[in-house]
C-alpha cells in the first residue's frame, strides 16, 4: 500500500516520518525543496503536483491550515480529487470546519472516493512521538480499513461518528485547551503578584484536582519562557473562529469560548501570533503591568 502525503508543516512532517517509520511507502509533493530533500533522504517518494500525489497512491493523508486550504487541495483544479481512482482514500487530518468536510466528503463520493475527517490534538511533541489523538469521523468499515495507518502516528484513535464528526470533536477539544491555558495563566499571574514561587504553585497542585495535560505542558513553558510553538496562537484562533462559526450556525451561545477567542485576538494584535498558545499568560501579564520575565 502506498500512501500520499500533502502537508508537511510543524505536524505534517513529523507524522510523515513516522508512517515511514512504520513501514510504510510514501508520496509527497511540499512546496518547500528542503522538506523534499529531507524525506526523500528518509524514504519518500517525491513526485509534482498533488494530482500526481492520488495517481500513485491508495491513500492521501492531507495536514494543511484551514477549510479552504483542504478544499483547493482536495477539490481544486490539479487537486487531488483529480487524479484519485475509485475506491481511493482521502483522510483529511486538518482542522476544519465540520460543514466543510460534509461538502469534501459528498463530492468525493460521487466520484467514489471514500474520505475521513481526523484531525488530531497533542501538537508538535506528540506528533513526533507518535503519540497524538485522533478523532475520526467516517464510514465504519473505510475506519476501520485505515485504522492501521491512524495508529502508526497516533497514540490514540476513536472514531466519533460520522463525516464531519472528527473536527466537531477537534472543535470541543480546542475550546477546552484553550479555557484552561487561560485558567493556567491566570493562576500563574494572581500567585506570583503574590510573591509565591512560581515552580511550588505547579509541584503542589499538578497532583489534586486542578492537575492536566494542560497543566504539566504548559505550566513549565509559561515559567520558563519558552514560547517556542508546539501549536501556535494564530491557529488556536483559527480553530476558535471555526467553533464560534459553526455555533452561530446551529445557534448555540459559547460565551467562554468568545471570550478567550478575543484574548487570542489580542495576542495577535501585539504580535505574537507565532508563539506558541501557551503564551496566553502574557495576555493576563499584561493586565497585571507585569513586563519582567519570571
Amino acid at each position: 500500500m502506498k500512501i500520499g502525503f500533502v502537508g508537511l508543516g510543524i505536524m505534517g512532517k513529523p507524522m510523515c516520518q513516522n508512517l515511514m517509520q512504520a513501514g510504510y511507502d510514501v508520496v509527497i509533493s511540499s512546496s518547500n525543496p528542503d522538506t523534499n530533500r529531507q524525506l526523500q533522504q528518509n524514504g519518500a517518494s517525491v513526485v509534482s503536483t498533488y494530482t500526481d500525489v492520488a495517481a500513485a497512491t491508495d491513500v492521501i493523508i492531507t495536514m494543511l491550515p484551514n477549510s479552504p486550504e483542504v478544499k483547493q487541495v482536495v477539490l481544486g483544479q490539479g487537486g487531488l480529487m483529480d487524479g484519485a481512482r475509485p475506491g481511493t482514500v482521502i483522510i483529511d487530518m486538518s482542522s476544519i470546519a465540520p460543514t466543510v468536510s460534509q461538502e469534501i466528503g459528498k463530492a468525493l463520493a460521487e466520484k467514489e472516493i471514500d474520505f475521513l475527517d481526523a484531525p488530531v490534538s497533542g501538537g508538535e511533541p506528540k506528533a513526533i512521538d507518535g503519540t497524538i489523538a485522533v478523532m475520526a469521523g467516517g464510514a465504519e468499515d473505510t475506519f476501520q480499513n485505515c485504522l492501521p495507518i491512524l495508529e502508526a502516528m497516533a497514540g490514540s484513535v476513536v472514531r466519533t461518528g460520522e463525516i464531519g464528526s472528527g473536527n466537531a470533536t477537534k472543535l470541543a477539544n480546542q475550546i477546552i485547551v484553550a479555557l484552561n491555558l487561560a485558567a493556567v495563566s491566570e493562576a500563574m499571574v494572581l500567585t506570583r503578584q503574590m510573591g509565591v514561587d512560581s515552580e511550588l504553585v505547579y509541584e503542589a497542585i499538578r497532583g489534586g484536582l486542578a492537575g492536566s495535560n494542560i497543566l504539566d505542558a504548559k505550566a513549565p513553558m509559561m515559567m520558563n519562557r519558552n514560547f517556542d510553538p508546539g501549536f501556535t496562537i494564530d491557529l488556536h484562533l483559527k480553530d476558535l473562529k471555526n467553533v464560534l462559526e459553526t455555533s452561530g450556525d446551529i445557534g448555540v451561545p459559547l460565551p467562554l469560548t468568545a471570550s478567550i477567542k478575543e484574548t487570542l485576538q489580542a495576542l495577535q494584535a501585539d504580535g505574537h501570533g507565532d508563539n506558541d498558545h501557551a503564551a496566553i499568560v502574557k495576555f493576563y501579564e499584561k493586565l497585571a503591568n507585569i513586563t519582567d520575565e519570571c
